[in-house]
């Protein structure tokens, strides 16, 4: 199995044990690629030339293409983040946002469909306050079009420094970790949901109804032509 990995942190703290409870025992069995912060692009500057041509030609295609190559390469995508003032941090964000343009609603790629994805959030306080940073992702996630998406959200009341738990605590942790990981790579492949095949339905529809109204197909309408998702004329 091909697994992708998006930390949002390059700090070797509480994430990254989590983090590592999960991939650990993967690691010598499965390909592994990480990506930090500082792989990841400065934020969007709205151009738009992503929409209006191609994902290839934005200002930091550079950061963002390496890791989409590697997200369409991968089996299952992990994304491993602290939670900074109830949300994701910045440069992750900022990666999700250069990934809009792969959405269901733009220009979605068949081979997401079959993808899993864990999200693994760490904050401090009890679990619920990672649910809004969670949700972020998972959004993205799932209009990129995957299905089957796992959370993982430990909340550290104890404190901020991993080796400040206590020995139990931070077994208890790893072990969670450790089981969610080992149903995701013994797991049936995924597929799409009922929601996520409706959801591909509606953008559809939105993409004959763009067609219809343009002389000339955008390019989101000339990728799901491509693609013999929609026909040209239609």
């Amino acid at each position: 199995m091909k697994i992708t990995v998006l930390n949002g942190t390059d700090v070797v703290g509480c994430t990254y044990q989590i983090k590592e409870g999960f991939l650990g025992p993967l690691r010598n069995s499965h390909e592994i690629i990480e990506f930090y912060p500082k792989d990841m692009a400065q934020f969007c500057c709205g151009c738009k030339i992503c929409f209006l041509k191609d994902a290839a030609l934005c200002p930091s295609a550079d950061k963002v293409m390496p890791i989409w190559q590697a997200i369409m390469a991968a089996d299952l995508i992990v994304v491993a983040a602290p939670v900074y003032g109830l949300g994701i941090p910045a440069a992750l964000k900022a990666l999700l946002d250069h990934l809009c343009v792969r959405w269901m609603v733009h220009r979605p790629e068949e081979d997401m469909f079959t993808k899993r994805a864990v999200v693994i959030t760490n904050c401090i306080g009890p679990p619920f306050l990672a649910k809004s940073a969670q949700r972020d992702v998972v959004n993205t996630l799932s209009w990129l079009g995957i299905s089957s998406i796992k959370r993982l959200g430990i909340g550290l009341l104890e404190g901020v420094i991993w080796e400040d738990l206590s020995l139990k605590r931070r077994e208890d942790i790893l072990k969670k970790a450790k089981n969610i990981g080992e149903k995701c790579v013994n797991s049936r492949p995924a597929g799409k949901s009922m929601k996520t095949r409706l959801r591909f339905l509606m953008c559809g529809k939105m993409q004959k109804s763009v067609l219809k109204k343009h002389k000339v197909p955008t390019a989101d309408n000339l990728h799901w032509i491509e693609r013999g998702w929609i026909k040209s004329g239609e």
